[in-house]
């Protein structure tokens, strides 16, 4: 198991050689991606509703890590979820660590995931084949640059309903950003990103 460092340190795994400070020219500790165990509609109580979801389900299965739902909302750009000192030297992998990207900055701008390595839930379910998500489609409320995206987001998360939309991505071709709106009514997935941050601020 990994350990807490320092406030501002996160959540180190000694298998990835991580340390508090990063060593260059050498990946830092592996941040998980990892999708909550069922699919939501836009009404998530909010981003902390949201966020809240992602940390129970992560603390339910003995993940040390913090954790965030991957989305934007109206104070929050999903880009700077991940401190800036971490969005290159850490790469993104899945519940079983295989990587999904070489790191955080490179999932902005139209970058794809490693062919043929899924993203699974916190309870274990491969999202694109598992019918627990009719839809595979993500919610993100961005824009391809992980900013958010003005009346792209549920209203900050907060409605379910069908004549209000919300930015999503089909998971089939590996973009998590794609521009595809959809109605807040849907069920679609929801992912969490580990956040080595410590000392989040307070929204």
């Amino acid at each position: 198991k990994g350990e807490k460092g320092e406030p501002g340190g996160g959540y180190y795994d000694p298998r990835y050689g991580g340390s508090g400070v990063g060593v260059p020219g050498r990946p830092g500790p592996p941040l998980h991606l990892i999708a909550l165990n069922s699919p939501q509609t836009g009404f998530m109580k909010g981003i902390r509703g949201a966020d809240f979801l992602c940390f129970t389900q992560a603390q339910a299965i003995g993940m040390k890590g913090t954790f965030r739902a991957f989305l934007s909302a109206r104070l929050q750009d999903l880009q700077s979820i991940v401190r800036r000192a971490d969005r290159d030297r850490m790469p993104i992998v899945n519940l079983k660590d295989e990587v999904l990207f070489d790191s955080w900055n490179s999932i902005f701008n139209h970058g794809t995931m490693k062919e043929n390595v899924p993203i699974y839930s916190f309870d274990g379910k491969n999202v694109l084949t598992d019918s627990t998500w009719p839809e595979k489609m993500i919610w993100h409320g961005s824009t391809s640059a992980g900013h958010q995206h003005m009346d792209g987001y549920c209203e900050t998360w907060r409605v379910g309903d069908h004549a209000v939309s919300g930015m999503a991505s089909s998971l089939h071709n590996g973009n998590l950003l794609e521009q595809s709106s959809s109605s807040c009514s849907s069920s679609l997935v929801v992912l969490c990103i580990e956040n080595s941050y410590v000392g989040q601020a307070k929204r």
